[in-house]
């Protein structure tokens, strides 16, 4: 079976990251059904403090025991779905000094994304994506859009519009046929870089 990890790259107090990421992946788990299980990937789980790990993750792996946590967690996944605001035109600093910590556990796994904010965090989600490029992910062309206007009230009370869900079934329909593909490629061990 195919694990999804949906991760939330928020951790402000106050966050909408959460309300979102829960809807995800309750309403993918309902449209996969048995193909796929689908985690809740928290940032406030982790702790992650600034990157303090003396080598580059793509030289080796990291030692420090919340980075060998870190590295357990996202490497059990086969992929992603990483839930985002947008702050400054950029993902939160959280999301990226995350995904930063590691390499190869990234590598060979399709990653899509969900961005909320005035304008649907588009421009952090394309800095994602050049991050995942980098990392040899395969980033998904859906992107679900969540405006914070039109599917929140009072910008913090997440309804989403009624057609968020087939928006959402198709980005999941495209992430699974691509972990189905990049299988093999994620079978085979990854050399450090």
């Amino acid at each position: 079976m195919t694990k999804i990890g949906v991760i939330i790259g928020s951790t402000r107090p106050g966050r909408a990251g959460d309300q979102v990421a829960r809807w995800v992946r309750g309403r993918a788990a309902e449209h996969a059904g048995d193909a796929a299980e689908f985690e809740l990937i928290d940032l406030l789980d982790h702790a992650l403090p600034l990157l303090d790990e003396p080598v580059p993750p793509a030289r080796t792996p990291g030692e420090n025991p919340h980075t060998v946590r870190w590295a357990e967690r996202i490497g059990a996944c086969d992929a992603f779905i990483i839930v985002t605001p947008e702050y400054n035109t950029a993902p939160p600093a959280s999301l990226t000094n995350a995904i930063d910590y590691l390499h190869r556990e990234w590598g060979g796994k399709p990653v899509a994304y969900v961005g909320y904010g005035r304008y649907g965090a588009l421009m952090a989600v394309q800095k994602l994506r050049a991050q995942a490029g980098a990392l040899r992910m395969a980033d998904i062309g859906p992107q679900l859009v969540l405006s914070l206007i039109d599917d929140f009230v009072d910008l913090t009370d997440f309804q989403p519009q009624a057609t968020r869900t087939a928006e959402l079934h198709r980005l999941l329909d495209e992430l699974l046929a691509w972990s189905r593909a990049l299988g093999t490629l994620r079978a085979v061990p990854q050399a450090a870089a």
